[in-house]
């Protein structure tokens, strides 16, 4: 019993001890890949009503720089108003379009590599309301709120990236809406940052701002920290002008683009998910031949973010098994094509964090994890179908998140691992357990995860510790980290300057510069 107790104790000071990056058991970029819910005849089958979608029905509303645009590149613009892009003009863009994209994090420890089957977790949404587990209740979503989510996500290890979670309901001007949504979303974290505006004209004159904090034009445009989620189209494969406007934008800005397509299936696409899935990719690929028109090979993510209505309702579903398949499915499509691709999936039904909200938020993201999404977003802290945000849960999730990647990573097999030395020392000379063995030791922070909120106690622990409830141990978590943990990544001088420049809502007191 002496030497069990001491090989719990030095379970005990390892775990203690921070890890060494490079024996992490899951890092950013694990490789899926191994959920494959597509045959080889079905995303050939897939493929070809994807062609024939852009050929046959192409796009209505499209604008006069698009149409021009697109013509010049090889679309046809029809009698109906409709602009259609033959299977030669879509090849084109495929064989100029950018691979092996770079997600620049403010922080260069935060890069994101997004290629081949690499997967990562971001955030995303445009909640207006926030979860409040203090009172149980929901209240509009403001400001300060959009900081204090991106300074939380700062904290955690799996969310890879923050695309902003929230509206600023106490922020009603447009363009105000649009400046602030980016100051306090690159304030709050050294992440890479996702961001969206409602206008072309609000992209050119926030640019500066990025270039400020950049340095210099140049240096934004070597390393771009932000990029662009964009709603080029509004399903079913109707351009969406303001958005187009915003989307040139950007490419001309050097940002790098989400070519977002979130039809709902039974509404805003087929019911039946091959369709969906057809559907959102014909849209995504539009818009990928709109942005290699407008310059060959800028940055551009295919966001085929199809969702799930609940049939019986017409409701958004988010938290659904067919969610899961849908995000999936497109996602194997993007390996097919070996193209950067984001999905958006995670999102629960629920409207706080229970256990519907812990069981729909694991069994999609990892069904996306597995498909190779190289960024599933809206992974963590989203509820009510995306109408609201959590601060608490992105806490609870990232511990979802960390075990997705873990399952993702699968299981190394080799002479090592194979383990028959340790196997054949401990049945035939050692102490018949494994519980203090060299090996056990020494991978139990490598090949194991550990939750940060899950609760592992036995019965008897958990009663001497009061009971501890789960979301209220993530809501202490919560303001321990609001009370102090203000990213300093853009100095003061940079916010003065920025100040000068824009209408910054919030005060400096309340992004910790007092």
């Amino acid at each position: 019993m002496a030497k069990r107790a001491g090989g719990r104790q030095a379970r005990k000071a390892l775990r203690a001890a921070p890890l060494a990056e490079d024996i992490k058991p899951v890092h950013a970029g694990e490789a899926g890949g191994q959920y494959q819910p597509l045959s080889e005849r079905d995303i050939a089958a897939i493929m070809r009503n994807i062609y024939r979608i852009l050929d046959e029905v192409g796009f209505g509303d499209a604008t006069p720089h698009c149409v021009e645009t697109c013509t010049a590149y090889g679309a046809v613009m029809g009698n109906d108003g409709r602009l259609r892009m033959p299977r030669d003009v879509v090849d084109k863009a495929l064989a100029d379009c950018q691979r092996n994209l770079v997600l620049h994090g403010q922080d260069p420890k935060h890069d994101l590599q997004i290629s081949g089957s690499k997967v990562h977790f971001a955030t995303a949404g445009a909640a207006v309301m926030i979860a409040d587990v203090e009172t149980n209740s929901y209240r509009d979503s403001l400001a300060q709120d959009l900081y204090d989510l991106a300074r939380i996500t700062d904290t955690c290890e799996h969310i890879h990236m923050f695309q902003r979670m929230c509206v600023l309901r106490d922020v009603l001007d447009p363009y105000e809406l649009d400046v602030n949504t980016l100051y306090l979303s690159v304030m709050g974290t050294t992440k890479h940052v996702g961001s969206s505006w409602v206008h072309a004209g609000h992209v050119e004159k926030t640019l500066p701002m990025l270039h400020m904090i950049a340095g210099s034009e140049s240096a934004w445009r070597a390393r771009p920290f932000v990029s662009q989620s964009n709603c080029f189209v509004v399903p079913p494969m109707k351009f969406a002008e303001d958005a187009l406007g915003c989307l040139r934008a950007a490419v001309e800005g050097g940002m790098p683009v989400l070519l977002l397509s979130a039809g709902q299936a039974g509404a805003t696409t087929p019911a039946c998910l091959a369709g969906a899935v057809s559907q959102a990719w014909a849209e995504c690929l539009g818009g990928l031949v709109y942005v290699n028109a407008i310059e060959p090979g800028a940055p551009a993510i295919i966001g085929c973010w199809p969702f799930v209505s609940d049939l019986r309702t017409g409701a958004m579903s988010g938290g659904s098994p067919e969610q899961a398949l849908l995000s999936a499915g497109c996602a194997q499509m993007g390996l097919h094509l070996d193209l950067p691709f984001g999905t958006g999936c995670g999102m629960s039904d629920s409207k706080l964090p229970d256990f519907q909200a812990g069981a729909e938020r694991a069994y999609t993201t990892v069904a996306a994890a597995l498909s190779g999404a190289n960024i599933v977003y809206e992974s963590a802290g989203m509820y009510a179908s995306l109408l609201s945000a959590c601060p608490e849960s992105l806490l609870l999730d990232n511990d979802v998140l960390g075990a997705a990647l873990r399952i993702t990573r699968g299981i190394e097999v080799n002479e090592e691992t194979l383990s028959f030395d340790n196997i054949r020392d401990v049945c035939t000379g050692g102490e018949g357990h494994y519980l203090g063995s060299g090996q056990t030791l020494k991978v139990m922070q490598s090949e194991y995860i550990y939750p940060d909120f899950s609760d592992r106690d036995s019965p008897n622990i958990w009663k001497e510790k009061n009971k501890p409830v789960l979301v209220e141990k993530a809501t202490q978590k919560k303001h321990e980290i609001l009370k102090s943990h203000y990213p300093k990544h853009i100095s003061d001088d940079i916010d003065m300057r920025i100040r000068d420049r824009f209408p910054i809502f919030v005060t400096r007191e309340a992004v910790g510069r007092a």
